[in-house]
């Protein structure tokens, strides 16, 4: 039997754990994983579990009982991983890595961030876990970007080298907002009465959605208040024209964004898109301005035209991510 090593994607909800086996990567060749090569992947609640210690023996014990107890593993964390303390920031769990390491009896531990693993995930993605919005056609070997809607606003980037790939982690979600229009710099105006500093996340999130609703509905003055799954079906079943409003300033806005990220990384590779917000309407963001808007970059539209921009819908990215960097990290020791 092939070695094994532990994976892990852990949220403030969920904590998704599975197997992966550990690859021999030629000199000069490529690794190839896929969702399917992952075994027995489990979601585990995390709250019901008072330490990730708990968490994870409970899976060794349970849907990994019948394989080999690993000896290396990987794990994505929704929090910053760069020290060795870690607090989770959406969750009660904190720990030291040194002392889990120990504690478990691995030779290898590392956590690394979210978007680290979805970035990761992506040159081992098949063409059913991704969806092209618009033209444009990926360069083997240039860099790709990975960012994307979700609770907040990751960006991470995969550059290449001789010896794998090269992980840049960012904060690049929190840079400042620039609007494009009349409309976006009075939506601007109205969240500066809310934030000291406006970044990209607070428009392009879950509560984004809802921030650019409240300044769109403040102009008409109408002081109502919903939430981001009410604009959005509100939106799609065209029964309230703010909230189609409101969607179809959130998808331009993100389009502008996911061209400023391609011109910034030189994303040659490709831009996309991850996160739960906008699987859940992908026929309304073909059809958006998104495309449109990623590429109206005045005099630099020629480089950023031919960018291919994807959104992806692979069900398990992080875990597929974190496997990834395990095999890269065991091959290049």
């Amino acid at each position: 039997m092939e070695q094994l090593g532990l994976i892990a994607d852990i949220g403030g909800t969920n904590a998704r754990f599975a197997l992966t086996p550990i690859r021999n990567i030629e000199a000069g060749g490529d690794l190839v994983l896929a969702e399917s090569d992952l075994i027995a992947p489990t979601a585990l609640n995390g709250a019901e579990y008072g330490t990730i210690l708990e968490a994870i023996e409970a899976y060794l014990a349970g849907p990994a009982k019948d394989y080999p107890r690993p000896e290396h593993s990987v794990m994505a964390i929704a929090c910053p991983t760069d020290q060795d303390q870690i607090t989770m920031t959406n969750h009660t769990w904190a720990f030291k890595v040194s002392e889990l390491k120990a504690t478990l009896g691995f030779n290898t531990l590392k956590f690394i961030n979210d978007y680290n693993a979805l970035a990761n995930a992506i040159p081992q993605l098949d063409e059913n876990s991704l969806i092209k919005v618009g033209r444009g056609e990926a360069v083997k070997g240039k860099p790709i970007a990975v960012t994307g809607p979700g609770t907040g606003l990751g960006l991470a980037a995969l550059a290449f080298s001789d010896v794998g790939p090269v992980t840049l982690e960012t904060e690049g979600g929190h840079a400042h907002f620039a609007p494009t229009n009349h409309v976006e710099i009075d939506i601007l105006s109205f969240l500066l009465t809310k934030y000291e500093r406006v970044s990209n996340e607070r428009l392009i999130s879950g509560m984004g959605l809802e921030n650019i609703y409240q300044a769109l509905a403040a102009k008409a003055g109408n002081e109502s208040q919903l939430t981001a799954p009410e604009i959005s079906k509100a939106a799609l079943d065209k029964s309230d024209a703010l909230c189609e409003q409101a969607l179809a300033h959130f998808c331009a806005i993100c389009g502008s964004y996911a061209g400023d990220v391609a011109l910034t990384i030189g994303a040659k590779g490709g831009v996309y898109i991850t996160g739960g917000i906008i699987p859940r309407f992908i026929e309304y963001f073909k059809l958006s301005d998104f495309r449109a808007r990623f590429e109206a970059k005045a005099r630099l539209s020629g480089f950023v035209e031919d960018i291919p921009t994807f959104v992806v819908v692979a069900e398990q990215p992080g875990l597929l991510g974190s496997a990834a960097v395990l095999n890269h990290m065991l091959n290049h020791a």
